[in-house]
């Protein structure tokens, strides 16, 4: 048996969070989910003493605090935390936030589906694809 997809996905809105918590539960994955509310909070998780380090993280880009963009910049210019692939998760299709999503060297932007089984849908491949990757497992030095 394959080790669970570790997730750590920020977004301040608790409906979303309830409904990707719900999205990945209908999923037949192994998925450890991990929730924070903003960017401040998963960048202080990523850099915290916690054992538990995901091998995705998932922003939403509109959040107090910080926003995803703010924490995608710092998460890219930090040499221990730059490895992490990250992914936009937002209702936003505005061409300007994908540009800036890929500029600031996101992995993907996914435009959050607004029905409930297209979401589960769109969860299952999102973590089908994830599940076959192959992550860092060490930080590299810092340059």
């Amino acid at each position: 048996m394959n080790a669970p997809l570790r997730v750590l996905l920020a977004d301040d809105n608790l409906g979303d969070r309830l409904l990707a918590e719900e999205a990945f539960s209908a999923l037949d994955a192994d998925v450890d989910l991990h929730f924070c509310e903003n960017g401040r909070q998963a960048l202080d998780r990523l850099r915290g003493p916690d054992q538990w380090q995901p091998d995705v993280v998932v922003l939403d880009i509109n959040m107090p605090v910080m926003d995803g963009f703010e924490a995608l910049r710092q998460i890219r210019t930090d040499p221990d935390l730059r490895q992490y692939p990250v992914v936009m998760l937002s209702s936003s299709r505005n061409p300007d936030d994908i540009t800036t999503a890929y500029d600031l060297l996101a992995a993907s932007y996914l435009v959050k589906e607004q029905d409930f089984l297209t979401f589960v849908t769109q969860m299952e491949s999102f973590v089908a694809y994830w599940s076959h990757c192959t992550f860092c497992t060490t930080h590299p030095p810092a340059v």
